[in-house]
């Protein structure tokens, strides 16, 4: 087909697995080589994909280990047949330029003397200070375009000058590609005109001035990509998902009897027969359930797809951190909505890294867990390191000044272990390169509640930690609490939803200006879904109906003027300028034709007002 880097990248690495099958052994430094391999071989997919010229594989097959057979190391310099070329000039036309054949290694190469130009390339060091420097001066994005250099006609050693013309490309951006390429210069082969794919950030005015100053050179053109206007016109954005032949025939069955039962409801309809009618309601109930099952089932994707990585994850942050780390895998193959999927890579990442750094010290075991719970999915990430200690959080929080003594005090473990979802708030001393800034468990933690899950963190000292994210199976199509706040009628995803509670208004009292209830043995402060929305407040009656949720990791109580009932709802997204309103999630529609703002409650409290954290010390009248 064409794609002779990527297929010589492949027969590299091919033979060297197979230097390595009669021992059986690879050594570590190889398997390091093999996967920048790998690494090196989806990059070039990515460019074929991407209808761009094949990176350059010079420097990774310049790189191969001392293990590899002597067979496949890189032929020598000194062998080069330019020089071969060279000795059929006079000496006294010749006169020796350096040339970087390498990066970091001169060698020096006899060239005519046809211009005094080409003294300027023997001081190379200040040849690249320059060029970094006008590197460092272009800000913009990288561009690719073709680069044709034409030699004069019957220059003497036009191979060396075609090594020089690549080497200041090079120096210029990435040298994606060439025609000659370097070995076929070192051979000596024959080179009136340089194709090159180039990407680089430098202006072309630049290279055209640096390739110019090359003696025996003539004439620079520059071609832009014209592959990248074609793939800017399609949508690279675009996803797609694997379905089954089966679950296809599922869906034209599906809309053959709801096209055969609308002619049914038309037919009741007409004949006003309301038996029929109602049969015929309940069969396209049924129906559309049955749809609305298949739908989902289409958009599900195995959790493998993205667990993929995480071996190589866990063996690199091993060898760093000088650990014994196994991975254990269960459930891979549980499906998961797309969407949920896909924000859930970034996050899932974290809490492993998480494992490797701050929970296992030198030798134990992650493991990665995914099972079905009703209409939610359980993915738990737990290591047998040596846990977390509730106290020593609770100390912590109070060292960084995030709550008073009284306040940690009050904390229940389980809130305690939430701290670490707090911004800026780390338990360890040293930074490494992945933790120990305090940014990353808040991350995660917002990522499962966008999706509308929710993050339990189960841990004590000695006995590992295990982070539960509980997820939804679609968040195309929800379940949703309908209240009733100032006359409108809202929607609270039953996510959202802890619990909802009749709760007699004389048991509601004041600490300062705030409201507050006991549930149980704990304190929790009171809002209005009206207020935090900016509608007028309706007085309550003797019952004050309350919905219990969470923000920033405790309950809080959310009163509204009464409940509406449950049920399932299909979420609309909110176009401009809908979208920037602060805790509005979609809409949906009722069966009368009215809208539904959808609404999370906890951008709403998110204020200076909503967020402080009510101490039970601070009041008296519940103590």
């Amino acid at each position: 087909m064409g794609f002779d880097r990527t297929a010589q990248l492949s027969h590299h690495l091919e033979d060297m697995l197979d230097g390595f099958r009669a021992t059986g052994k690879v050594p570590a430094s190889t398997v390091d080589y093999l996967l920048a391999g790998i690494d090196l071989l989806d990059g070039l997919l990515d460019d074929l994909q991407s209808n761009k010229p094949e990176r350059s594989i010079d420097v990774f097959m310049r790189e191969t280990p001392s293990e590899e057979p002597a067979s496949e190391q890189p032929a020598s310099k000194e062998s080069t047949p330019v020089a071969e070329v060279l000795e059929e000039i006079p000496a006294e036309e010749l006169i020796t330029v350096a040339v970087e054949v390498d990066p970091g290694e001169i060698v020096l190469v006899a060239e005519p003397a046809l211009e005094p130009e080409v003294a300027s390339f023997v001081n190379v060091e200040t040849e690249e200070a320059s060029q970094e420097e006008t590197k460092k001066e272009s800000a913009k994005e990288p561009d690719v375009f073709q680069v044709l250099v034409d030699l004069a006609e019957n220059t003497p050693a036009s191979a060396a000058r075609g090594i020089l013309v690549l080497r200041e490309l090079e120096k210029s951006g990435e040298l994606m590609s060439s025609k000659p390429d370097i070995a076929a210069l070192r051979s000596g082969a024959s080179c009136q005109q340089s194709q090159a794919w180039l990407r680089t950030s430098l202006a072309k005015m630049h290279i055209e001035e640096a390739l110019l100053r090359i003696s025996g050179v003539v004439k620079v053109r520059f071609i832009d990509d014209r592959r990248k206007e074609e793939s800017s016109g399609r949508d690279e954005g675009a996803r797609t998902i694997r379905v089954r032949t089966d679950l296809l025939d599922q869906f034209v069955n599906l809309t053959g009897e709801l096209i055969t039962n609308r002619y049914m409801l038309h037919t009741a309809t007409n004949g006003r027969d309301w038996n029929e009618l109602t049969q015929a309601l309940s069969q396209t109930s049924r129906l559309i359930d049955d749809l609305h099952h298949q739908v989902l089932k289409a958009r599900l994707m195995p959790l493998e797809n993205i667990t993929g990585r995480l071996p190589r994850i866990i063996r690199d942050l091993s060898r760093k951190s000088n650990k014994k780390v196994t991975l254990r895998l269960t459930g891979a193959d549980v499906g998961i909505d797309r969407v949920v999927l896909e924000a859930l890579t970034d996050p899932l990442i974290h809490l492993v890294r998480n494992a490797v750094d701050h929970g296992i010290e030198q030798e134990g075991i992650v493991t990665l867990s995914a099972r079905r719970e009703k209409d939610l999915v359980l993915i738990e990430v737990a290591d047998n390191g040596k846990g977390m200690d509730p106290e020593q959080l609770r100390q912590k929080a109070v060292e960084r000044e995030l709550m008073t003594p009284s306040q940690a005090a009050s904390l229940s473990d389980r809130d305690a272990l939430m701290l670490v979802c707090r911004p800026g708030f780390s338990t360890t001393e040293e930074i490494t390169e992945t933790s120990g800034r305090g940014v990353g468990m808040d991350v995660v933690k917002a990522a499962v509640s966008n999706l509308g899950g929710s993050l339990d963190i189960i841990s004590a000292p000695g006995e590992g930690s295990r982070f539960q994210m509980w997820l939804p199976l679609s968040i195309a199509i929800i379940k949703i609490l309908l209240v009733s706040c100032t006359g409108h009628s809202l929607a609270i995803p039953i996510t959202r939803v802890q619990r909802t509670l009749d709760l007699p208004t004389c048991d509601i009292q004041l600490s300062g200006q705030k409201r507050v209830f006991r549930l149980g043995e704990e304190v929790v402060s009171l809002y209005s879904l009206a207020e935090a929305l900016g509608l007028p407040e309706v007085a309550a009656g003797e019952i004050t109906w309350v919905v219990l949720t969470e923000v920033q990791g405790r309950r809080v109580g959310l009163q509204v003027d009464h409940f509406l009932g449950q049920r399932e709802a299909f979420v609309k997204n909110l176009g401009f300028p809908l979208n920037l309103l602060t805790g509005l999630n979609g809409a949906t529609v009722e069966g009368n034709g009215q809208v539904v703002f959808i609404v999370d409650p906890r951008p709403c409290l998110r204020t200076a007002n909503f967020s402080q954290t009510i101490d039970p010390g601070e009041f008296d009248v519940l103590s």
